[in-house]
């Protein structure tokens, strides 16, 4: 005959018996009944510059409006950077193809493109240089007219579908970039 022993519940009994109550209702389920969950899985990845310029003359920055992600290499090929960026809100804003940088200035003033008034016309029609300032510390000017890769106070931008048609940096990225980029780099915006 065996000796029943008392039970005496321990952390180990305890996490056991959780984990079977927990993980029971689980087991019961229909998994095929439920749709997938979507994870927000990242695009953020470096990228090789063989696949978008034919070489790398005054520095390359390339712009992927899908990963919003702004990829940069140096001339020499010592240097690459990957910055996450803002994007135009819409198709209709994005401008896509070949440009170059054409200016920089460090603490750009700002002032809406004829277009942006009439969406917007409570918006001033000039902001100096300074914090409310929405080109940032530093404006990396395109030969396309009115678009700029620029800094930003707002920081809840990056990563989003938010500008006017500009592409957007941290600021902290943007003088970066504008340290390393010069008049004459190569752009493209995909």
């Amino acid at each position: 005959m065996m000796k029943k022993t008392p039970f005496h519940p321990n952390r180990r009994s305890f996490l056991i018996g959780t984990a079977a109550l927990v993980g029971a209702p689980a087991l019961a389920q229909d998994i095929e009944s439920k749709p997938p969950v979507q994870r927000n899985i990242s695009s953020f990845r470096s990228a090789d510059w063989h696949t978008y310029f034919s070489t790398l003359n005054n520095g390359a920055i390339l712009v992927d409006t899908s990963s919003r992600a702004l990829h940069y290499w140096s001339e020499d090929q010592s240097i690459y950077r990957l910055y996450p960026c803002s994007v135009p809100l819409t198709e209709d804003m994005t401008r896509r193809g070949r440009t170059s940088v054409v200016q920089k200035v460090e603490g750009p003033s700002w002032a809406p493109t004829p277009s942006m008034k009439r969406r917007n016309p409570e918006w001033p029609d000039f902001i100096p240089p300074g914090p409310e300032n929405p080109l940032g510390t530093h404006a990396l000017y395109l030969g396309w007219k009115y678009y700029r890769i620029h800094g930003t106070h707002d920081t809840r931008k990056i990563g989003r579908r938010s500008s006017n048609g500009c592409i957007g940096l941290y600021n902290r990225n943007i003088a970066e970039l504008f340290s390393l980029a010069k008049n004459g780099t190569q752009v493209l915006l995909i």
